[in-house]
């Protein structure tokens, strides 16, 4: 499976394909509601590594990383074994050393399994004090945007 860019405004979204394997579901073979948000993690750093934004080069030259300070989860619909889900990423907005992201999750179709308003966060990777976007990655962003 190959991500898929989407760029024209105002529905400019990053899009990552997944595959619902056994190990995602629960005993009734629907997706186990935890494993969305793991989808949702991996959209966020294929996005990532696709601006240009490695993390673990992020570590390593500016001693920084993105973690989850917020997320807000509604599940509409179950996704199902051996489904191919598609979850976007979307900039809502940016600040200093945070950016508020929306992420869907939709199964054949485009029906919308669940939804998420997360906020990320960039900070020291020793103190987890907040620390400023690198200004290169915040004009990626805003392209994007």
């Amino acid at each position: 499976m190959t991500a898929v860019a989407h760029t024209s405004p105002p529905e400019a979204a990053f899009v990552w394909p997944v595959r619902v394997y056994w190990e995602d579901t629960d005993a009734g073979g629907i997706v186990y509601y935890a494993n969305y948000l793991k989808y949702m993690e991996r959209a966020r750093t294929e996005w990532l590594r696709i601006l240009g934004c490695d993390q673990a080069r992020m570590r390593a030259a500016h001693r920084l990383q993105f973690v989850v300070a917020r997320a807000s989860v509604e599940f509409r619909r179950p996704g199902r074994l051996d489904d191919r889900l598609d979850v976007d990423v979307r900039v809502r907005a940016m600040r200093r050393a945070s950016i508020e992201l929306a992420q869907h999750v939709h199964g054949a179709g485009r029906e919308l399994l669940c939804r998420a308003e997360v906020r990320i966060g960039c900070v020291d990777i020793e103190s987890f004090r907040p620390r400023g976007i690198p200004i290169s990655l915040k004009q990626e962003l805003e392209i994007e945007h």
